[in-house]
């Protein structure tokens, strides 16, 4: 979100649709001190909303290729407005954490305002690392449970 003027931001090499990816599946303690860090330099934050809600979770069936809703999920929002950059910023996460949601939030809008951008390249490579292991570790975890029937 921001005005209508600018484009989509692109930190570093992510786009900002796989920038916010990084950032809702964050690690919530490290997301929450990085957006207090660019608090301390970013000036006068406005908040426009910050609320829980439940929205519908859209599925794909894989057999015919329609989509469909497959229930509510409980939802956190924040949306911001920088003043002084003009810009604002967005953050949703899956839960009831409206911190990491406004962390979120912060984030986003200091991404189009350009502000501390080296540091956020820096935040969304680590997280997206330790996005990465943990995805590892899983599949190792899921592959480990693997039943080969020929063995029967």
């Amino acid at each position: 979100m921001t005005s209508q003027t600018q484009d989509d931001p692109v930190v570093g090499s992510y786009g900002h649709g796989k920038a916010l990816d990084i950032l809702a599946s964050s690690r919530p303690a490290n997301i929450k001190a990085f957006a207090e860090e660019l608090l301390e330099t970013l000036g006068d934050v406005s908040v426009l909303s910050n609320r829980t809600g439940l929205a519908m979770l859209p599925f794909k069936d894989t057999v015919k290729g329609t989509d469909f809703h497959l229930g509510e999920v409980l939802i956190s929002e924040a949306h911001i407005r920088l003043p002084v950059q003009d810009v604002e910023g967005y953050g949703a996460i899956v839960g009831r954490d409206l911190e990491h949601a406004m962390a979120m939030a912060i984030i986003d809008a200091s991404m189009f305002a350009k502000h501390m951008e080296s540091r956020i390249v820096g935040f969304l490579d680590d997280e997206c690392g330790a996005q990465e292991e943990s995805d590892r570790q899983r599949l190792r975890q899921v592959e480990a449970t693997r039943v080969l029937m020929e063995t029967f």
